[in-house]
C-alpha cells in the first residue's frame, strides 16, 4: 500500500502543475481579452470624438501595479494639460498611496501631484510637496522654480530671495536681477509704511545684488527728492545712463525738476547736449532739448533744432512736437492740411504702446517691472517708434 502511495505522489504533483499552468493560461487569456476589448472600445470612442469616454474606459481596465506606473503618470499629465485638474490629482494621489512604488517612482508621483496643486491654485499644498522634494534632493531644479513662482504669487519676497539664491547655487542660473527686484518690492512696501530707513537698506541690497538695476536707482532718486536732497537725486538719476540707456526717457522729468529746484536749469541743458552727443538719435533726448529751448522762449531755435534732428533721425514723436510748435507765417499757406496731419499723428501716438517687453513682446501703456506676460523682471522697456 505504501509503495502505491509513493508511486502516485509524482503523478499527483505533475497533475497539479498541469492544472495550474492551464489555469494561469486561461487567466492570461481572459486578461488579454479584457485589454483587447478595452482597447477597441477606447479606439471606437476616439474615432467617434468621445475622448472622455475613451479615457474612462482605459482607467477602468488599467489597474495600478508596478508595471502600469508610467501609463498612470502619463494619464495624470494628460488630465492636467486638458485642464481637468481634479482628475489629475486623483490619479496621482492614487499612485502615491501605493506601497510597492520604489523611491524614484514615488518622487515622480509626488512631483506630478505638486504640479497638479499648482495648476489648481492650491499653493499651500504645492509648497509643502516641493519643500519636501528639496529635503529629499529630488527634482531640485523643478521644485525651486515652482517655489519661486509660489512666493512671487504670495508676495513673500524674503522667501523668494532665499529660493532665488539657492537656485543660483544649485544650477548656476543667473538670478541677480530677479533678486534685485525682490529687494525693490520690499523697499516699496517699507516706503509705503513710512519705514524709510528699512526702505533705504533694501534699495542698497538691490544695487548690491545687481548694480544695473534701474528700478533701485530710480527709487533711490525718488527717496532723495522726497527728502530734499536734490544733489544726491541728480547723481542717482544720471547713473541710469550707465546702467541701461534704454531708460533715459524715465529720468528726464525728475532730472529737470531737480535742476530747477537747485536753480541750475542751464546745467540740465548742458547735460542734455552731452548726453545727445553720446546717444545720437535718441528721441527722448531730442524732444527734451527742443522742449527746453521752447520753455526758454527760443521757439524758432527749437523748431530749427527739431527739423535738423528729424532729417537725421525721423520719429513720429519728433514730428508731432514739431507740428505742435506751428509753422512760420511765410510758409504756413503751403501746408494747408497741417492741422489734419497734427490730429492724425496725435491719434497715432495715443494708440501707441509706450512700453514693450524685449523678451516676449508684451506691450502696454505703463512700465511694469515684472512683465505681466512672461513674468520676467526688468525686461519691459520704453518703446520709441523710429522710422
Amino acid at each position: 500500500m505504501v509503495e502505491w502511495l509513493l508511486l502516485l505522489l509524482p503523478v499527483a504533483a505533475a497533475s497539479g502543475w498541469l492544472a495550474g499552468k492551464r489555469s494561469a493560461e486561461a487567466a492570461n487569456r481572459n486578461s488579454h481579452s479584457q485589454l483587447n476589448s478595452a482597447y477597441f472600445a477606447g479606439l471606437n470612442y476616439l474615432l467617434n470624438e468621445q475622448p472622455d469616454k475613451a479615457i474612462d474606459t482605459l482607467l477602468d481596465v488599467l489597474e495600478v501595479d508596478s508595471d502600469t506606473i508610467e501609463p498612470h503618470l502619463a494619464l495624470g499629465n494628460l488630465f492636467r494639460r486638458r485642464g481637468e485638474v481634479g482628475r489629475a490629482i486623483r490619479v496621482h494621489q492614487n499612485l502615491v498611496e501605493r506601497p510597492y512604488l520604489n523611491n524614484s517612482q514615488r518622487e515622480q508621483a509626488l512631483l506630478e501631484l505638486g504640479l497638479d496643486y499648482m495648476r489648481a491654485g492650491m499653493l499651500d499644498r504645492a509648497e509643502s510637496l516641493f519643500l519636501e522634494a528639496l529635503k529629499r534632493k529630488s527634482h531640485i531644479s523643478i521644485a525651486l522654480h515652482q517655489l519661486l513662482d509660489i512666493y512671487q504669487q504670495e508676495k513673500d519676497w524674503h522667501q523668494a530671495i532665499a529660493i532665488a539664491q539657492k537656485l543660483h547655487e544649485e544650477s548656476g542660473e543667473a538670478t541677480e536681477s530677479m533678486i534685485a527686484h525682490f529687494y525693490c518690492e520690499l523697499a516699496e512696501q517699507r516706503w509705503a509704511q513710512k519705514q524709510i530707513m528699512e526702505a533705504t537698506q533694501f534699495i542698497k541690497q538691490a544695487l548690491a545684488s545687481d548694480w544695473r538695476c534701474v528700478r533701485a536707482t530710480l527709487l533711490q532718486a525718488r527717496l532723495a527728492m522726497e527728502q530734499g536732497d536734490y544733489k544726491m537725486a541728480i547723481v542717482c538719476l544720471r547713473r541710469v545712463e550707465s546702467q541701461d540707456s534704454d531708460y533715459l526717457s524715465e529720468i528726464l522729468k525728475p532730472l529737470s525738476e531737480c535742476y530747477q529746484c537747485l536753480g541750475r536749469q542751464g546745467k540740465f541743458f548742458s547735460w542734455l547736449s552731452e548726453a545727445l552727443a553720446r546717444h545720437p538719435g535718441s528721441t527722448p533726448l531730442i524732444l527734451a532739448r527742443a522742449a527746453y529751448l521752447q520753455r526758454q522762449g527760443e521757439q524758432e531755435k527749437s523748431r530749427r533744432f527739431l527739423i535738423e534732428q528729424l532729417r537725421r533721425h525721423p520719429s513720429v514723436e519728433g514730428l508731432q512736437q514739431l507740428l505742435a510748435l506751428g509753422m512760420p507765417k511765410d510758409i504756413k499757406a503751403v501746408l494747408e492740411p497741417w492741422s489734419l496731419i497734427e490730429e492724425v499723428t496725435r491719434h497715432l501716438l495715443k494708440a501707441k504702446s509706450n512700453y514693450v517687453c524685449c523678451f516676449c513682446g508684451f506691450s502696454g501703456k505703463y512700465c511694469y517691472w515684472q512683465c505681466p506676460s512672461c513674468k520676467r523682471w526688468g525686461t519691459v522697456k520704453p518703446f520709441i517708434v523710429d522710422i
